[in-house]
């Protein structure tokens, strides 16, 4: 008998935890990939079902230079950071008056399986012009129904 069939056998075996660990990942990439085509074709339904549910934590925080604009233009505005919502967001990117696009970069995903964080470098466009840029970070959940994000915080600079 020949050990090279069985020593083939045995080091297929040894790859199969690297495929299932890789499996989460290539499964949150196609919610990355599938918010970024939903975005661009104004799809706000597509969009909402990336998300936990409707209540999820969404917030945005001012680089230092775009605070001190805003701050000076609105002087009633006295922190850098606030709330959102998944409605304000969809009714925005559906009510396709403005031709929007973002652009990922350095995507990194963390996870083990049943939770993950997701963060990435962005460019906002709004008619193809950069409107904003920053970094992203989603936690997401995996659920009977895929993975969902559960909260989205983001950072913006213009």
């Amino acid at each position: 008998m020949s050990l090279h069939p069985a020593f083939s056998a045995f080091a297929l075996l040894l790859t199969l935890p690297c495929f299932a660990a890789d499996a989460p990942k290539a499964e949150i990439q196609h919610v990355v990939d599938t918010f970024q085509t939903a975005l661009k074709a104004h799809d706000a339904k597509s969009v909402s079902s990336l998300f936990l549910n409707d209540n999820i934590s969404w917030y945005t925080s001012l680089g230092d230079a775009s605070f001190t604009s805003v701050k000076a233009r609105h002087s009633e505005v006295t922190t850098a950071y606030k709330a959102g919502t998944l409605k304000q967001f969809t009714d925005f990117i559906g009510s396709g008056k403005v031709q929007v696009e973002e652009r990922f970069h350095n995507v990194r995903i963390d996870t083990d399986g049943t939770v993950a964080s997701v963060y990435f470098d962005f460019d906002f466009l709004a008619d193809g012009k950069i409107a904003n840029h920053g970094a992203e970070t989603w936690q997401m959940i995996h659920t009977p129904d895929g993975w969902k994000i559960a909260a989205m915080l983001y950072s913006s600079n213009f």
